[in-house]
């Protein structure tokens, strides 16, 4: 199974569930961004609750009209310093948070122009953290529906993979775009683990979330 999926700011954990069982990773790079959703954002618990992090982008106005790989960071705002203070914040005393710090940081700092870019760097770090695997690739022209995709094996050879597309399944806000049959309930994918703020388990957090609180042993709250 190849998993189609857009590109998002330290996407929910429930993702990496379904990356654990993918066979490679489809990035959408020509659809039109989308204002609102994980592309830019991401959710993260601190001592006064549930905060979105956002990342700013330049022209928000006419955002939606511009494909995805194209949307640049807005760095005349000083958001990496409220991000990286936030983050320090509500994971400093986390068990792994400093173990992954400097990694995360060195991106950051690094400033991609674009917001493609950035999430890239984010994703290809993510996923050696969870020892994930996989080929991954980027789409070549946008397609509305992909029941199946042509990959190449170890041989050289051809063969013919399903898609499964979970563009737009994660969001932040509710969605009118009907749920497929075989889509996964996204709060059944992640088990409770203790989180640092409480009480309660909170779902629906950004990776990092699992990440500093579990460290190499996150992958075990995947489902």
């Amino acid at each position: 199974m190849i998993l189609l999926t857009e590109l998002h700011y330290h996407p929910p954990a429930a993702l990496f569930a379904e990356l654990q069982r993918a066979d490679g990773i489809l990035l959408e790079a020509h659809e039109h961004y989308r204002k609102q959703t994980y592309r830019n954002r991401c959710l993260i618990r601190t001592a006064q609750g549930v905060q979105p992090l956002t990342v700013p982008v330049l022209d928000g106005n006419r955002a939606e009209k511009v494909s995805v790989s194209a949307i640049e960071i807005d760095y005349r705002q000083n958001w990496i310093h409220r991000h990286w203070r936030t983050l320090q914040t509500a994971y400093g005393n986390s068990p792994y948070f400093e173990y992954y710090a400097d990694y995360l940081h060195d991106i950051y700092v690094s400033k991609p122009a674009l917001l493609f870019d950035l999430n890239q760097q984010f994703l290809r770090l993510l996923l050696k953290c969870f020892r994930i695997t996989l080929p991954l690739h980027l789409t070549t022209e946008y397609h509305a529906r992909y029941p199946a995709q042509p990959s190449a094996d170890n041989s050289g050879l051809f063969t013919t993979q399903l898609i499964a597309d979970r563009r737009d399944w994660l969001t932040p806000k509710a969605t009118s775009k009907p749920s497929e049959p075989d889509t996964p309930a996204a709060s059944a994918l992640v088990r409770p683990y203790p989180q640092v703020f409480g009480p309660g388990f909170e779902p629906g957090l950004s990776v990092l979330d699992l990440l500093f609180s579990q460290g190499p042993a996150a992958g075990r709250y995947l489902q």
